[in-house]
């Protein structure tokens, strides 16, 4: 038996068992996670669970909704692993190149030749959905309980909403018009329809901000693995930059930026990435007590020629002379009379004593440059650059020769390149909002076209769901 199908929305149960067995199949993973994941708070045995004890119960209301959070990680396009959005966009844009096998779903991205039937695609969207459906299960759950005080109440469907907008976002990125989930009722669910791009922000936004005043503006926990409210202000600040409203986005940066108690500014790169570095608004924790994060086992290579990634020429050459990133973040290997570049944020790789890394999701430097491109958009040039300024002093740089909007807005495109490589998907994310991913890409790649700043719908959710055609353009 397959537990993530209790999570697939399609499935045509009755209403009240289904969700029965939603809740049955959260407490089996969840207890199964308690074995092996530090940050899962309830100690109930499972013999003593029952259906109506789940959101009764403080801890194992905690636990459900850590249980989100685990998925996330695990499972999709949200996690370190070789098949997420941080490897694949990358080689779907500019930052990675491919050396494994032509065959294999990862050459697609990299020669920008994905179909509808591509299996990543599909496990992606699928992913993405059932992750939303477990945080509605929380959110209704939460809402149906007798017993659970207020302040638990607002934590989980804080973060349960939170959740869900994050997820959303990056469906938008990736497929520009998506449908919204907001229950779990599997007849409304299987006859979804898309929503417009606009609305679709819209709802993001309307989530983010009744999660920002639900969360506790502490952490639940000093790894900040549970979002608090600055995580959620954090996300909003990146949707109204991507939405264009640029005055909503530098008050958002603004807020997280002035709590400079809990958010302090690292100087030594080789910190930013460590599990306790005060400048993460938000991380996953470590499958285990003992393991490090996905991304290092992803993109570290010790042998060259790389038999799978390594960062491209082009990015490598993006750095300035004297960038301290590009010696702390990323790491050569000779092989074959060739120099092959990998990123080097995280260092280690598997399991190590003692843990020494989470992955980070969220970061104060983004925090910063959505700050000055917000500025510049707004004219405050002298703000703007000053917010950018930060970011290049602290790599060893000096201040940006910038002065006029235009040249400061793609002097910020150049920072976040060097930043956030592979991390996410944000070049790629950066280049279409920018809309230059053709100037960017038709040169370097042979079968980019313009369409290719959509992927291609999941044919497998076509055949399901009708309400979802029509097909993206140019698939």
């Amino acid at each position: 038996m397959n537990i993530n199908n209790f999570f697939n929305p399609y499935r045509t149960y009755n209403t009240r068992v289904y969700r029965i067995l939603v809740i049955i199949a959260l407490l089996f993973i969840t207890f199964w996670l308690k074995s092996c994941d530090n940050f899962t708070e309830s100690d109930m045995p499972v013999s003593e669970l029952n259906t109506a004890a789940v959101f009764e119960e403080k801890n194992t209301a905690h636990a459900a909704m850590v249980n989100v959070f685990a998925k996330m990680r695990e499972n999709g396009m949200l996690t370190g692993k070789t098949n997420s959005m941080s490897r694949e966009m990358g080689l779907y844009a500019d930052e990675l190149t491919w050396y494994g096998n032509s065959a294999q779903s990862p050459a697609n991205f990299f020669t920008n030749t994905l179909i509808p039937t591509n299996g990543t695609i599909a496990a992606w969207w699928n992913n993405c959905y059932s992750q939303i459906y477990s945080a509605n299960a929380v959110i209704e759950g939460v809402a149906s309980s007798t017993k659970l005080l207020q302040a638990d109440k607002d934590q989980l469907t804080g973060e349960a909403i939170f959740a869900r907008a994050f997820i959303h976002f990056y469906l938008l990125q990736l497929w520009g018009d998506v449908p919204y989930v907001t229950g779990t009722d599997y007849k409304v669910n299987s006859t979804v329809r898309r929503l417009p791009i606009n609305e679709v922000y819209a709802k993001i936004i309307e989530d983010l901000e009744a999660a920002s005043l639900l969360l506790a503006e502490e952490y639940r926990s000093s790894n900040r693995v549970r979002p608090n409210s600055y995580a959620a202000k954090a996300m909003l600040a990146r949707v109204y930059l991507y939405a264009g409203k640029w005055a909503e986005a530098a008050n958002s940066a603004s807020d997280v930026l002035n709590n400079t108690k809990t958010y302090v500014w690292l100087a030594e790169l080789n910190n930013v990435f460590l599990k306790e570095s005060t400048t993460t608004i938000w991380q996953y924790a470590a499958k285990t007590p003992t393991r490090n994060t996905d991304e290092g086992t992803t993109f570290i290579f010790n042998t060259a020629p790389p038999t799978a990634v390594a960062l491209t020429s082009s990015l490598m050459n993006a750095f300035e002379s004297g960038d301290q990133r590009k010696a702390k973040w990323t790491r050569s290997r000779m092989g074959g009379g060739n120099t092959y570049y990998h990123a080097y944020k995280y260092k280690k790789t598997g399991s190590a004593t003692p843990q020494t890394e989470f992955s980070i999701v969220l970061r104060l430097a983004e925090m910063y440059l959505i700050r000055a491109e917000a500025r510049a958009q707004q004219g405050e040039l002298i703000g703007a650059k000053e917010d950018l300024n930060v970011i290049r002093h602290t790599a060893g740089l000096v201040s940006t020769t910038a002065t006029i909007k235009d040249d400061i807005l793609q002097a910020i495109l150049r920072e976040r390149r060097v930043e956030f490589f592979t991390e996410f998907g944000h070049r790629f994310l950066d280049l279409k909002r920018y809309g230059a991913l053709d100037y960017a890409l038709q040169d370097t790649k042979a079968d980019w076209q313009s369409t290719d700043w959509l992927l291609p719908l999941p044919q497998s959710e076509l055949n399901l769901n009708p309400n979802v055609a029509p097909q993206n353009q140019g698939y």
